[in-house]
C-alpha cells in the first residue's frame, strides 16, 4: 500500500486559495483507500516567519480545525502535529550532515530573499534566519521517516521532493539502500486561483478570501472581485471570469452549467457575484460552523492530534532506529 504525506504550514489564515489548490486535492486523496494518507500541521516549519507566541498557537490550531472542519476523518488517515513527532527532528539532524551546502544555497525560499536582499541593496543574508536556511531538510525529514511514496505539492514546490531524493540518496549510498526514493504529484489541471485583484491569491498580496469568513464578510469581499467594463446585457465568456472559476468550485454540476448558459446570454457582473456568493455560502457553511466549535473546543483538538502523533511516531520510530544502526549509533 503506498504512503501519501501532505502538509500545510500555519503562517496565515487559510484562504479561499489554499483550499483549491492544496487542501480539496488532498482531502479527495483521502477518499481512496488503496494509500495510507498522513496529513499534517507543519507547525515548526511555520516558526520560521511566525516568532509571536500567541500567533504561532491560534495558526497551528486553525490549521487543524480547518482540515477537520472541511471533513477529514482522523480514523481513517494519520493525522498529526509536526512537533509531537521528535524522530523528525533527529532525523533531520542527521540529513543536515549529509546536506551540501551549495544544495540549500540553490533551494527556493532562501534564494528568493537573497535576490529581495540584493535588489534593496542590504546585505545578502538580511532576514535570514538558520530555519529558513535548512527549512529544505526538516521537510526532507517529514517526507523520508514515513517512507513516502508519493507527496502532491504545487509546482513551485517540487523542489522539496527532489531535495529529499537527494538527501536519501546520498544516505543509501553512504549505508546501504534505507529511505525511499519519494515521487512529487502535480495536478497539471489546478488553474492559477485568482484573487480579490485579478492577481494570483496570495497573502503577500492582500487579495484573498478567508476560508470561514462570516457570510456577511464573504459577500463584501466577493463584491470586491475585478470585473471587465463588458455591459451588462452583452454575452460574457464563462472561461475568462475569474468570477466563473470561483463558482465551478463551490457549485454543483447543474448549477454550474445554468450559470454558465446565463453567461452566454448577457449577466451583469453584480449578479455573477450574488451568484458566487450564494454557491460559496452554502457549501462553506457546515464547515464554518463547524471549524468554530474546533476552534472553541483546544482540548478536543490536542486530542485528535496527540493520537494522530501515536500512530505517526509507531510509523516513525522503526525507520529512526534501523537509521541510527546504519550510522553506527549502535549494534
Amino acid at each position: 500500500m503506498s504512503i501519501v504525506l501532505t502538509g500545510i504550514k500555519p503562517t496565515g489564515r487559510v484562504h479561499v486559495g489554499n483550499y483549491m489548490a492544496a487542501i480539496k486535492p488532498a482531502l479527495q486523496i483521502a477518499q481512496n483507500r488503496e494509500c495510507t494518507a498522513l496529513y499534517f500541521i507543519a507547525d515548526y516549519h511555520g516558526l520560521t516567519f511566525i516568532q509571536d507566541r500567541e500567533e504561532f498557537n491560534e495558526l497551528s490550531y486553525g490549521i487543524a480545525a480547518t482540515w477537520l472542519a472541511l471533513g477529514l476523518d482522523p480514523e481513517r488517515v494519520v493525522f498529526y502535529r509536526q512537533s509531537d513527532v521528535p524522530e523528525i527532528f533527529e532525523l533531520s539532524w542527521i540529513l543536515s550532515c549529509l546536506a551540501p551546502k551549495g544544495l540549500m544555497n540553490r533551494a527556493h525560499a532562501y534564494k528568493a530573499v537573497v535576490d529581495k536582499n540584493e535588489q534593496l541593496g542590504l546585505d545578502t543574508d538580511t532576514g535570514v534566519n538558520m530555519g529558513l536556511f535548512t527549512y529544505p531538510i526538516l521537510m526532507a525529514a517529514d517526507i523520508l521517516l514515513f517512507q513516502t511514496d508519493q507527496v502532491p505539492v504545487g509546482k513551485d514546490q517540487i523542489q522539496h521532493v527532489e531535495i529529499a531524493r537527494d538527501l536519501a540518496e546520498a544516505f543509501n549510498r553512504n549505508y546501504g539502500e534505507t529511505f525511499k526514493l519519494p515521487d512529487y504529484i502535480v495536478d497539471d489541471q489546478t488553474a492559477v486561483i485568482p484573487g480579490l485583484d485579478g492577481r494570483k491569491m496570495s497573502k503577500s498580496y492582500n487579495n484573498t478570501i478567508p476560508l470561514f469568513e462570516s457570510a456577511e464578510s464573504l459577500k463584501k469581499l466577493i463584491s470586491r472581485i475585478k470585473t471587465d467594463s463588458t455591459p451588462p446585457h452583452e454575452p460574457k465568456d464563462p472561461d475568462s471570469s475569474n468570477i466563473f472559476l470561483l463558482y465551478k468550485e463551490f457549485a454543483t454540476a447543474e448549477q454550474i452549467e445554468a450559470l454558465r448558459e446565463r453567461y452566454y446570454g448577457g449577466i451583469s457582473w453584480g449578479e455573477a457575484k450574488q451568484e458566487l456568493y450564494q454557491a460559496m455560502n452554502a457549501f462553506l457553511e457546515e464547515p464554518r460552523n463547524k471549524y468554530h466549535h474546533y476552534m472553541a473546543s483546544r482540548d478536543e483538538l490536542d486530542e485528535i492530534l496527540k493520537e494522530g502523533a501515536k500512530k505517526a511516531r509507531a510509523m516513525a520510530q522503526p525507520l529512526l532506529e534501523q537509521v541510527k544502526r546504519r550510522i553506527g549509533r549502535y549494534r
